[in-house]
């Protein structure tokens, strides 16, 4: 029994193997071989300019929230004080009239 496989199945994997090649000759300097150059030296330097932008955003978002749990606390103690007060208010009244 003579099977054939088709030419379509020939090529896909033909180009699936192509791609799959880890061949350093299809690699710029900057991906394989050359680990200085100011290729390499700039891409550390966005790295980081990168990095920093995420950091400085993020502590701002830290800031900011500390910034609101400071101002609740200071609203929650004010609502205790004005309470307590009025409290204290009504009881002194209340023993003014007896």
């Amino acid at each position: 029994m003579n099977r054939r496989i088709p030419l379509a199945v020939l090529l896909a994997s033909a180009c699936l193997i192509w791609l799959a090649d880890p061949s350093p000759a299809l690699a710029c300097p900057a991906c394989f071989g050359n680990a200085e150059g100011p290729l390499i030296d700039a891409a550390r330097l966005g790295t980081f300019l990168l990095l920093g932008i995420t950091l400085a955003i993020q502590g701002g978002f830290v800031a900011f929230f500390l910034y609101l749990r400071r101002q609740a606390r200071r609203a929650q103690e004010q609502a205790l004080d004005a309470e307590w007060s009025s409290l204290q208010r009504a009881h002194d009244r209340a023993w003014r009239k007896l």
